[in-house]
C-alpha cells in the first residue's frame, strides 16, 4: 500500500460520513437540514483536502478553500431565512477535533512553503466556520 492510498482511505473517512448527512438534508425538519447543510460543507471540504494529497491534484485544495467560505457563509443566510441558527455538538466536535486531526498530518506530509500556509488557512476556515456557525442563536426579545 502506497502513501496515494493511504490519502485516499482517509478521504473515505468523511465521505462515508456524508451518507448519514445527505438523507437528513434530504428527509429531515427544516433545523435538522440546515445542521446537516453546514456538516455536509465541513465533510466535503474534508475529504477534497485528504482526496487532493492521494491524487496529487492542488486544484482540489482550492475548491476545498472556496467550500470553506461559502459553507459557513450558506449556513448563516439560511439561517436568517429560518429566523434561527440551531446549535449542534456534532458539528462543534468535528470543527474542533476532526479538522486539525486531517489538516495537520497534511501540513506535515506537504513540507514547509505556501500550499502548507494554504491549508492551515483553510484549516482556520473550516474550524472557525464550524465553531461559529454550530453555536446556535439566542432568542432574545423575540429576535433571533
Amino acid at each position: 500500500m502506497s502513501a496515494a492510498d493511504g490519502w485516499l482511505l482517509a478521504g473515505l473517512v468523511p465521505l462515508l460520513g456524508l451518507v448519514p448527512v445527505l438523507w437528513r438534508i434530504a428527509y429531515g425538519e427544516p433545523g435538522d437540514r440546515l445542521i446537516a447543510q453546514n456538516l455536509a460543507c465541513l465533510l466535503a471540504a474534508l475529504a477534497l483536502l485528504l482526496t487532493a494529497q492521494g491524487f496529487g491534484r492542488p486544484a482540489y485544495v482550492d475548491v476545498a478553500l472556496v467550500l470553506s467560505v461559502l459553507g459557513p457563509a450558506g449556513t448563516l443566510v439560511y439561517a436568517r431565512f429560518l429566523g434561527v441558527l440551531p446549535g449542534s455538538r456534532v458539528v462543534r466536535w468535528t470543527a474542533s477535533a476532526g479538522v486539525p486531526a486531517a489538516v495537520l498530518p497534511l501540513c506535515v506530509a506537504t513540507g514547509p512553503g505556501r500550499a502548507t500556509v494554504k491549508l492551515l488557512v483553510i484549516g482556520a476556515l473550516l474550524m472557525a466556520g464550524g465553531l461559529v456557525t454550530s453555536t446556535g442563536s439566542r432568542d432574545e426579545g423575540g429576535r433571533a
